[in-house]
């Protein structure tokens, strides 16, 4: 499921793998509630995360892996050290399995995010 036509982020949740259903539901809960302010809305087929209508957070359920899109590059700048190791690609980190994803690095990652505005890739 690269790409949902889902209307919502409820919708979106419906159809992804049973598998990953849980680690989803856990995402989006920690996104709703380190991310005050900014909208949950779909936008390319996944769930997003805007402030002023610029998404600077996504995730989806990709064909082979979780993906957690983090968009603002100075955010990933100041975690350097943190992101080395992990599967990444250009504004995208990437779970290979469900019980891999670290929830506390994710958590940093939105709270940076949430703190003060910045430019997205």
């Amino acid at each position: 499921m690269v790409q949902s036509a889902a209307n919502d982020v409820d919708g979106y949740l419906t159809e992804v793998p049973a598998a990953r259903k849980d680690a989803l539901i856990r995402l989006r809960a920690l996104c709703r509630a380190e991310l005050p302010g900014f909208d949950e809305v779909m936008a390319y087929g996944m769930p997003a995360y805007e402030r002023n209508g610029v998404a600077e957070i996504a995730f989806a359920s990709q064909k082979q892996y979780i993906s957690f899109y983090l968009m603002r590059t100075d955010v990933r700048e100041a975690f350097t050290e943190q992101l080395a190791g992990q599967n990444m690609g250009k504004g995208c980190l990437r779970f290979r399995k469900p019980d891999t994803i670290d929830f506390e690095l994710l958590r940093e990652l939105l709270r940076a995010t949430a703190g003060r505005p910045g430019a997205v890739c």
